[in-house]
């Protein structure tokens, strides 16, 4: 099943892409190729665009917040384990405590970095990077791996705490939601949502053997989903087949 997830405000939609941000960047430092690591700092130059905004650091602060205090509600109740909501809680402590302790704006010490920065001001032209541009940043690429690996991690430790937060939000966040079996009727479905409850997170799977691209429009009223097949020109098209497809609305 291919998964999709549509964000219903913008600070999901960060958190959304930060995380896919920091997947890839875990994934690229790992590797041992030269060309790797260069697209493991466009990306990283990608987080720190992202995690530039001002508000970021405090909204992410405020939902760990409001999560521990959802939480906290539910202490005494039979059926819920004192254990794991301990554990639970914890987590949500530790995560605000070590983002809580970044002072000023999140990877603000990259700035001072010149290397770094001459690299990020160049990469964004079109072969920008050769060596006669960049001639300390072609020796770079001819570190050792563990080298560069090393120098990757450091760069990229100040913006740990931060993706440790919002993994464990978009976790709680998908874990809120019941999945359901659904059918778009003549390849449309259109649905009101319930009054009194604020979506934040919609998440849709559907078999790729279907051939078929949901196209999806959210607000706090109205989900509006519209199944479009590509034809061989790679223009998307309305189906009209009825197509069937799991969803869960996530709060």
């Amino acid at each position: 099943m291919i998964l999709y997830e549509y964000p219903f405000n913008e600070r999901i939609r960060t958190y959304l892409r930060l995380q896919q941000l920091f997947r890839r960047l875990g994934q690229l430092i790992l590797r041992e190729d030269a060309l790797d690591h260069h697209f493991a700092l466009t990306t990283l130059f990608e987080i720190m665009e992202v995690s530039s905004r001002s508000e970021l650091k405090s909204d992410v602060l405020k939902d760990l917040e409001r999560q521990k205090q959802l939480f906290n509600a539910y202490r005494g109740n039979p059926a819920i384990s004192e254990q794991a909501l301990d554990g639970l809680i914890h987590q949500l402590d530790e995560h605000f405590e070590a983002l809580n302790q970044l002072n000023g704006k999140i990877g603000q010490s990259l700035t001072e970095n010149d290397f770094l920065m001459a690299l990020r001001s160049r990469v964004v032209i079109p072969g920008g990077t050769c060596e006669f541009d960049l001639p300390a940043y072609h020796a770079w690429q001819h570190f050792p791996n563990s080298s560069r690996s090393a120098d990757l991690q450091t760069w990229s430790a100040p913006f740990g705490p931060l993706s440790q937060a919002v993994h464990l939000l978009l976790q709680m966040l998908r874990e809120s939601g019941a999945s359901q079996k659904v059918m778009a009727t003549t390849g449309q479905l259109q649905q009101n949502l319930p009054q009194g409850r604020a979506f934040q997170l919609l998440r849709l799977k559907i078999d790729p053997a279907l051939g078929i691209t949901p196209e999806i429009s959210c607000n706090r009223l109205l989900v509006v989903i519209r199944m479009m097949r590509q034809q061989s020109d790679g223009k998307l098209v309305a189906t009209t087949d009825d197509v069937p497809f799991e969803m869960s609305l996530c709060a």
